[in-house]
């Protein structure tokens, strides 16, 4: 028996679902349409000749100079040389916590990243990286004496009292996390003035860094109540002994301003302009990255 309410019911529904389904295919087509039609960041940086950088307020890698207002160090230094070269002259830098760089390089709050970031495969499956700037090892700031002989990340395995801190995001937390040091024996800071603060206040024994990081800190301090752990021995992991590559980091769809970029670096990298440039910052011609490329580090297991 035909039902004329039931009836009704049922073709206003499917109207409703005809007039949803071309709302939902108008709204695809607007964001398919935004996305084609959203500029290159070459081609914008190009036309504005200007970027924004990201960093982390971390010396000698890029931090802000109080004495003067500006941002510098090795990695917004080397960046504006190459930019310049590819005819971008605003340099806008922007400060984030290290951990908040390559999320705020996804979420398009700046451009690329200059913190003097270490490759490593883990970050390579987040964003893509120029071919390094520089090589350099590990090193760990202790107590002055120190006191619980710790020369290495396998010290603090041995010393199951001892704590070390790190700041977060740093590959200094990937690799006590890889050696199996237990999460209790790692204190994570947002900065290493919050750390140093923490190794002078007995709350760790080793403050964990770059060798680089680690000269600029103790160069600051006017206390005698900590020092460099010498000698000092890097990380082995996968039975490979662990050396840091730093590089600038990009949004992995912007494959053609990481490619300009690179060739500006491979020419510059290692001439005597770009060795002037560093040496303020502590690098010389032994922290050059050689060889190495950004893919094979990425690839490294």
């Amino acid at each position: 028996m035909f039902d004329e309410n039931k009836s009704e019911i049922t073709l206003t529904g499917v109207s409703a679902l005809l007039i949803i389904a071309a709302a939902c295919g108008v709204i695809s087509w607007q964001a398919t349409q935004s996305r084609a039609n959203e500029e290159p960041t070459l081609d914008r940086i190009e036309r504005t000749q200007a970027i924004r950088i990201g960093f982390a307020n971390e010396a000698p890698y890029g931090y802000l100079d109080t004495s003067t207002g500006r941002v510098t160090g090795e990695a917004p230094e080397v960046a504006k040389a190459i930019l310049e070269k590819i005819g971008v002259t605003d340099v806008q830098p922007i400060v984030a916590d290290f951990g908040s760089l390559i999320p705020g390089l996804k979420a398009k709050r700046f451009d690329m990243i200059a913190a003097g970031m270490y490759i490593t495969p883990e970050r390579g499956l987040e964003i893509s990286f120029s071919n390094p700037t520089y090589g350099i090892g590990e090193s760990f700031i202790v107590k002055a004496g120190n006191p619980l002989d710790l020369h290495s990340y396998e010290d603090i395995l041995d010393h199951p009292d001892a704590k070390i801190g790190v700041m977060g995001g740093s590959v200094e937390q990937g690799y006590a996390k890889k050696l199996g040091i237990d999460p209790r024996q790692i204190a994570v800071y947002s900065d290493y003035a919050s750390a140093l603060l923490g190794l002078k206040g007995d709350q760790i024994d080793a403050v964990a860094a770059t060798d680089l990081t680690v000269n600029d800190l103790l160069a600051k301090q006017d206390s005698d109540a900590i020092e460099k752990a010498q000698p000092f021995s890097d990380p082995v992991i996968d039975g490979q002994e662990i050396r840091g590559y730093g590089a600038f980091g990009f949004r992995q769809e912007d494959v053609a301003i990481r490619e300009r970029f690179n060739e500006e670096l491979a020419k510059f990298i290692g001439s005597p302009e770009h060795l002037q440039l560093v040496e303020p910052f502590g690098f010389d011609e032994s922290t050059l990255p050689g060889n190495k490329t950004a893919k094979e580090l990425i690839q490294t297991p």
